[in-house]
């Protein structure tokens, strides 16, 4: 009798042997996978939301354009979230936790464990690589360490000149626009990257040579390539986007978007050295008025400790107790405090663990959170103040109560007396928060504080910052604009965590005093100079999310000219 001998390549060349095999090791494996997440399904199922179903989950609820995901997310919140309650959806195989009650943000954001971003950054990965939005664990914390003092207090001070010179810039930019409707954005886009580049970057344009309007579309589009596979399951897997034609165009404005990174670097390095060695060639003796300087502050010191000297604190501003509080200057004590690009070289120079990469993925970090968000921002006020034409002559009259009918720059103590401008910018952000949800990933268990309900270990819980803003709960008739929701005695009434447009806690923005100095510059300005108006009602804005918090319809407004102030001089 023949010996029949199988092998393994006569094995997998048979259809037939080959499928009878596959189909159990698919069965064990999907059988695995679901017993190793016995813990995860048991908490899940408390939650109410979509089921969805096995391996997709609820993705076909996401097909379409940016504009009708956007939708059908709010749509979803109200059917399932209502009065803040926790809700449940799932993508492919990840479950998504939704949460939007004050009490639990609480629990997210302001904790030291719970810091960790959810897997869908990781598609930022590409552009912001280890930037500090992106980054997680350790290197995220040294990270802070080595850039919140940028953004201090006192050395955004003297970037105020800068906000209004590249303010006034754009007020003149826009006249060109006459009287015909246009979308404002494009200017709000260009003029927030040129004064990143000036104050955070520390470079001018000569240097740079970027066209801010171009370097901003090129991020937007970005964005929304980004969003897209956040959203879209079958655009997640590297494999199967590098056969799109997404790909190409990515890689495209990554390229572009990469260049600016590298200019401002090269030129801030060679700065750095020079004024290095400066500093090295001259006397190393103090000189007696040095000496003098330095026995002072001794001696104030040793008041201070005894409790002699009363300290004041200049700069807070109204929006600090109005639910803009943040923790940056606790947390950076007595640190040096420079312009964020040169306090990374001086660190990396001095030892600090930051390669090249390392600063090249700050910079663009800092150049996308910090133009993007602001011009949005900026955009979605300037057109609810030309929808709301008593809310503008409300704020030009304090801002002519401020100025009178002075062409004077703005400096910043009259940001410190913007009491209405700045209720006018909050409630702005209230109702369009630049980034509408942020996601985190649990590393643990977590109890909720609104309810008996425990979010699983290892997966993706998503604020909801926008459906927080407009719980009718916590701020009645929501979606109407209203400054006076932002009066002391409302806000010292409402949870410290109903009002979160930065973020809150470690992992809140950094820049968020940067971006209200600058909002309050930048559109004061604006409005010093033009009357606003728009055609669209609010109720009819067409709102998007890829990323950053958009109207699909653009951000259209018209323009009058007031008492024009004279353009800058070069």
């Amino acid at each position: 009798m023949a010996k029949t001998s199988l092998s393994s390549s006569s094995l997998f060349s048979n259809p037939d042997a080959f499928f009878y095999l596959l189909i159990p090791t698919i069965i064990l494996w999907f059988v695995y996978f679901r017993m190793s997440r016995k813990r995860l399904y048991e908490l899940a199922a408390q939650f109410q939301g979509l089921e969805g179903y096995p391996l997709v989950g609820s993705i076909h609820e996401f097909v379409g354009d940016p504009m009708k995901i956007f939708q059908k997310m709010w749509k979803l919140s109200h059917k399932y979230t209502k009065n803040g309650s926790p809700g449940k959806l799932w993508i492919g195989h990840r479950l998504i936790i939704f949460l939007s009650h004050p009490k639990d943000i609480e629990v997210i954001y302001g904790s030291q464990t719970h810091i960790y971003k959810s897997p869908e950054y990781g598609f930022f990965n590409s552009w912001l690589r280890s930037g500090i939005l992106i980054n997680n664990g350790e290197k995220w914390r040294a990270l802070r360490k080595l850039i919140a003092p940028s953004f201090h207090l006192n050395v955004l001070r003297s970037f105020v000149d800068h906000f209004y010179k590249h303010s006034l810039s754009v007020v003149h930019k826009m006249k060109e626009e006459g009287s015909k409707e246009f979308d404002v954005h494009h200017y709000m886009g260009a003029c927030t990257t040129e004064i990143l580049l000036e104050t955070a970057m520390g470079v001018d344009k000569k240097t740079h040579q970027v066209n801010g309007f171009e370097y901003a579309s090129a991020v937007m589009k970005l964005c929304e390539i980004l969003h897209l596979r956040q959203v879209k399951l079958w655009l997640r897997p590297d494999s199967a986007f590098k056969l799109t034609s997404y790909a190409s165009e990515h890689n495209r404005l990554l390229k572009y978007i990469d260049e600016l990174p590298q200019k401002v670097m090269k030129k801030k390095k060679a700065d750095f050295l020079k004024k290095k060695q400066t500093t090295t060639e001259k006397c190393n003796t103090k000189s007696e008025e040095v000496k003098e300087a330095e026995r002072g502050a001794q001696r104030l010191d040793a008041k201070r400790n005894k409790g002699e000297v009363t300290e004041t604190v200049e700069g807070v501003s109204y929006g600090q107790s109005a639910g803009l509080k943040d923790d940056l200057d606790d947390d950076i004590g007595e640190k040096k405090r420079q312009p964020f690009l040169e306090s990374l070289i001086e660190n990396a120079a001095n030892g600090a663990n930051l390669t090249d990469e390392d600063i090249r993925d700050q910079i663009n970090t800092i150049m996308f959170a910090g133009h993007d968000t602001t011009a949005a921002g900026s955009s979605f006020f300037l057109c609810m103040m030309g929808v709301r034409p008593d809310i503008q002559e409300k704020v030009v009259e304090e801002l002519e109560q401020i100025f009178g009918d002075s062409d004077r720059p703005c400096t910043f103590e009259d940001t410190l007396e913007m009491k209405y401008m700045e209720r006018c910018i909050m409630e702005t952000l209230r109702l369009y928060p630049p980034v509408p949800m942020t996601g985190r990933e649990p590393q643990e268990e977590i109890k909720l504080k609104s309810t008996d309900l425990t979010v699983p270990a290892k997966c993706t819980v998503l604020i909801g910052i926008f459906k927080l803003h407009r719980d009718p709960s916590i701020y009645p008739n929501p979606d109407e604009f209203n400054p006076d929701n932002f009066l002391p005695d409302k806000t010292s009434n409402r949870h410290y965590y109903a009002f979160v447009p930065f973020g809150a806690g470690p992992r809140g923005c950094l820049g968020r005093k940067f971006a209200m100095l600058q909002l309050k510059v930048l559109l004061s300005t604006v409005l010093r100079n033009y009357k606003i108006y728009s055609d669209v009602p609010q109720k009819d804005w067409k709102l998007q999310a890829d990323i950053i918090l958009k109207r699909a319809d653009g951000f259209r407004i018209r323009l009058e000219p007031r008492k024009m102030t004279p353009k800058p001089k070069n």
